[in-house]
């Protein structure tokens, strides 16, 4: 049963629906932008595990096997206050409804990747994976950014109210970061398993993990701080006596629910 959007609220879009192929992205340019030329022309990044080169070229595989939930950081599934205000710049919109926003907690994931290396001969490529293990040891963040908060208008802020930026920053930025660990998720036989369905050759391999958070879209709300209930059994929103929406302070506390009639 999803939970409908209250009718004096407006959605905005899903802020982070493309936040893992970002991740594969920065894994590739982090990974480019390390290269010494000094060690010759830069492997090639490939996220087809069954592609082989020709001639000498050497290959770096990078392919995203496994998104997984975060269970260690699950939590409530009801909107909440945004962590942000948009009136401090737009105060005369219309659409603002006083710059009050909700969102539902973000979905925490596990971006799980396989990365091997191939080169012509046995030691260059453990030469290649010496040196692609050193370098992602060094990506402490692949993704550090201010967080974007996409207005259901369309606007981009920060979390301060302002234009977002990727060069925004101080101390009331809240930044958005993703980082990225060495693991041991695949055992030699799910390796072999990976190569053999893509018809590839068994290669030395590593496997790193990447946590992120998926953010859902926001909502703008009434003036007045409201906590969304869920709804009932029928799949409709309940009204205020029956466990709707309830007015909060400006603090977030919830008012005192009104008595059920006997």
């Amino acid at each position: 049963m999803s939970q409908p959007t209250p009718p004096d609220m407006r959605i905005g879009p899903l802020q982070g629906k493309n936040i893992i192929g970002e991740i594969t992205e920065n894994v590739h340019r982090f990974l480019l932008d390390g290269w010494d030329e000094s060690l010759g022309a830069p492997p090639r990044i490939e996220e087809d595990l069954s592609f082989i080169p020709k001639d000498r070229e050497e290959v770096i595989y990078v392919y995203m096997y496994r998104v997984a939930q975060n269970t260690a950081l699950m939590n409530s599934k009801r909107p909440r206050l945004a962590k942000f205000s948009a009136k401090a710049v737009e105060a005369d919109a219309e659409d603002l409804q006083d710059g009050l926003y909700y969102e539902r907690p973000p979905i925490y994931l596990d971006v799980h990747y396989l990365v091997a290396v191939h080169s012509k001969f046995r030691s260059d490529a453990e030469r290649l994976l010496g040196w692609l293990m050193l370098r992602l040891h060094e990506a402490t963040h692949l993704v550090y950014r201010p967080r974007k908060y996409t207005l259901p208008n369309g606007r981009e802020l920060d979390s301060t109210g302002a234009v977002w930026g990727a060069d925004n920053n101080g101390e009331e930025v809240i930044m958005e970061k993703v980082s990225l660990a060495l693991g041991d998720d695949l055992t030699v036989g799910d390796a072999i398993n990976f190569f053999t369905i893509h018809e590839a050759p068994y290669r030395p391999y590593l496997t790193y993990k990447a946590r992120c958070s998926m953010e859902g879209p926001l909502l703008s709300g009434p003036e007045s701080p409201t906590e969304i209930m869920p709804p009932d059994m029928r799949g409709k929103p309940s009204s205020s006596e029956e466990g709707g929406p309830r007015q909060t302070s400006r603090n977030g506390r919830m008012s005192a629910r009104p008595d059920r009639g006997k």
